[in-house]
């Protein structure tokens, strides 16, 4: 519980010289507050970044029903959870603005292998 969040500390960068500290929750100085989200990764095409889909649902009064929303959260990679792949389950967890659309971390590779 080093973050704040009660998720498992990752071991160490491998490369500590390279590695960048500035952006990353449980090695370097970059805090978590806010929500704390989890979805499923639908794309990895950038480096660094990840899209988490989210679905839940929402009532219409009108029809007395639930209709399924999404939404789709870029969210930062730290080095040290590099390894994941599009179909894994992630925790974020919302941070400072990193980028222009990217204000969430990636906490948690909660699929079988990390």
């Amino acid at each position: 519980m080093a973050i704040g969040i009660d998720v498992p500390t990752p071991p160490e960068p491998d490369n500590p010289e390279d590695y960048d500290y500035e952006k990353c929750p449980f090695y370097g100085q970059l805090s978590v507050r806010g929500q704390t989200r989890e979805g499923t990764v639908v794309s990895t095409d950038m480096e660094k970044t990840v899209i988490v889909e989210r679905e839940y649902d929402v009532f219409v009064p009108k029809y007395d029903r639930y209709m399924k929303r999404r939404s789709r959260i870029p969210a930062h990679v730290p080095g040290v959870l590099d390894s994941l792949e599009v179909g894994d389950e992630v925790t974020i967890a919302e941070t400072r603005p990193l980028s222009k659309t990217k204000s969430h971390v990636v906490v948690e590779n909660r699929s079988g292998d990390q």
